[in-house]
């Protein structure tokens, strides 16, 4: 493998990110055989292609992934130390490389990373959502910095990495105004036989509220399961069942959606951790989001329950 060039690697980055010569060229402003010739340079360099020709598109194969995720990095790296340069020595701003698993509401993640948000020197948050295992994978290869999740490190996941509890706060149950209105008087054995959007399979709390309605003897009809909570709470505001959230977004789901409290509890808790790669956190923004959910957001959570 020769000496790499990064005019090379631009010109890949800038054809994976566009999904053709032709784009790459108007954006760069080069002629499309010139980044053709190269990127063909590019891989006699590395010694692999990087792009399965399917008729006259191009598609990444798995070396191109593999490239254009180091690109990524290096390109972002390149963005930021333009930007020091910028501002000056000793202003550099930080960057936070955050996965948030699917199952963690999208406003809890917002509550937890807004502190982050607020450090005097300023930060770049680069947020990717999925499922647990492929954010785990990506923090194993450094990828992230750190993992937001309802739940511990799974002991079947092949990942060294530490649990760092965040806080945890007991359910609040939503409905639209009609729904809540007739299901609130005698909260919760009321739920016996309302309609009910119930967690999908990836939330760490389902069992716990499944448990506890067996527990208490109560059996609501499940009209709808679902993966996305944001997509929950769409069909709950229109009236579709009730369901339920976390305490410490009650306040904001009020603001946000057309829906009305009918009930909580703190019999069934959920969780929410930082997973990292460090058993003592060090990022600054990381830090800040360990305090600011345990003496603020939980902490508050906590002292009205």
């Amino acid at each position: 493998m020769g000496a790499m060039n990064y005019k090379h690697l631009h010109y890949f980055w800038m054809v994976a990110k566009t999904g053709s010569i032709g784009r790459a060229s108007a954006r760069l402003h080069v002629t499309a055989q010139t980044i053709s010739g190269q990127l063909t340079l590019f891989e006699e360099i590395l010694g692999h292609q990087l792009f399965d020709r399917v008729g006259r598109r191009l598609q990444l194969n798995d070396m191109g992934r593999l490239v254009l995720r180091y690109a990524d990095d290096i390109f972002t790296l390149g963005g930021e130390l333009e930007e020091a340069v910028r501002r000056g020595p000793g202003e550099r701003t930080l960057q936070l490389r955050v996965g948030v698993t699917d199952a963690v509401p999208k406003a809890m993640a917002y509550l937890l990373l807004e502190p982050a948000m607020q450090l005097p020197q300023g930060l770049r948050i680069i947020c990717r959502e999925g499922k647990p295992r492929q954010l785990l994978a990506e923090l194993a290869t450094h990828q992230l910095d750190i993992v937001i999740a309802d739940s511990p490190l799974p002991a079947n996941v092949e990942v060294r990495g530490f649990n760092h509890l965040l806080g945890e706060c007991g359910l609040d149950f939503f409905a639209a105004p009609a729904l809540a209105r007739q299901y609130r008087k005698g909260f919760p054995h009321s739920l016996d036989g309302a309609p009910f959007l119930l967690p999908g399979e990836d939330a760490a709390m389902r069992p716990r509220l499944l448990r506890w309605f067996d527990r208490i003897g109560i059996r609501p009809q499940i009209v709808g399961e679902f993966d996305d909570g944001a997509l929950m709470k769409a069909f709950g505001e229109a009236g579709a069942g009730i369901f339920c959230a976390p305490q410490a977004v009650a306040a904001r789901l009020r603001k946000q959606l057309a829906v009305q409290r009918l009930g909580t509890t703190n019999e069934v808790n959920e969780q929410f951790y930082a997973v990292s790669m460090e058993r003592r956190l060090t990022h600054p923004a990381v830090v800040a989001i360990r305090s600011a959910a345990r003496d603020k957001l939980f902490g508050t959570v906590q002292s009205a329950g």
